[in-house]
């Protein structure tokens, strides 16, 4: 008999964990193309450091504050709506726990138990805890594990900030002869990162995510870059 994996993540917390993650990557993806963008267009028109660092700070941080409260907000709303959903889970249980007791045997025969296991197993779901049997088998929700909007907002704020420190510290640090070039490949290779990263934890193919992620955040340098070299020859 071979003995049990303890260490191996399973169930819900798994998926949150990997939720978590795949947030976080994308939250510095966005961060670094948004960022690259801004700091490569004004590039375009002006190669003062000053006025770049202060675009690229701008840009850090009204994205940085506008992913974490959009964050909060949205996680705040799926918060609400599973508290929600649990209150009247529990109103039902105590008002009609027949009722609920048929529905949670139903819900366990539909996956694949016979149905007098489904009612032994829905029997003693429901000694052991009812509204947290319900709110697994029934809602897909993990009572004990609902989502935080504040981590939530912490997490995109500091997942944005993360990815766009690179093109901005790539734009300012560097030299005026080479601080295009270097923050452009500098992009490439840190969007190449991600792309293959969200890919693997997607369980995808890894090329396209990264011919996608590189694509797009060349068009956005390249767009903006453009739109500023035409406004600095303007002199707008």
């Amino acid at each position: 008999m071979t003995e049990p994996t303890h260490h191996e993540p399973h169930g819900e917390s798994l998926g949150i964990r990997l939720n978590w993650l795949r947030a976080a990557v994308l939250g510095a993806n966005d961060g670094i193309v948004s960022t690259a963008g801004l700091v490569v267009g004004v590039a375009g028109a002006t190669s003062d450091r000053a006025a770049l660092l202060t675009a690229g700070l701008a840009g850090l941080l009204a994205g940085s504050m506008s992913m974490a409260a959009g964050e909060y907000v949205s996680v705040s709303t799926q918060r609400d709506s599973e508290k929600a959903a649990l209150a009247v889970e529990k109103r039902e249980l105590r008002e009609e726990p027949e009722a609920e007791l048929d529905e949670l045997t139903d819900l366990l025969e539909e996956r694949g138990l016979t149905r007098d296991l489904a009612r032994e197993a829905a029997i003693q779901l429901t000694e052991r805890d009812a509204l947290r049997a319900h709110a697994r088998v029934e809602l897909g929700i993990n009572p004990d594990e609902l989502t935080s909007p504040w981590q939530a907002a912490g997490a995109s704020f500091l997942a944005f900030t993360a990815g766009a420190l690179l093109p901005l510290l790539a734009m300012v640090l560097p030299p005026s002869s080479s601080r295009l070039w270097v923050t452009v490949v500098s992009v490439l290779v840190a969007l190449t990162f991600t792309g293959w990263w969200s890919a693997r934890l997607g369980a995808a193919p890894a090329r396209p995510a990264m011919v996608r992620n590189v694509g797009g955040g060349a068009l956005a340098m390249g767009v903006t870059y453009a739109a500023g070299s035409l406004l600095g020859a303007a002199g707008v």
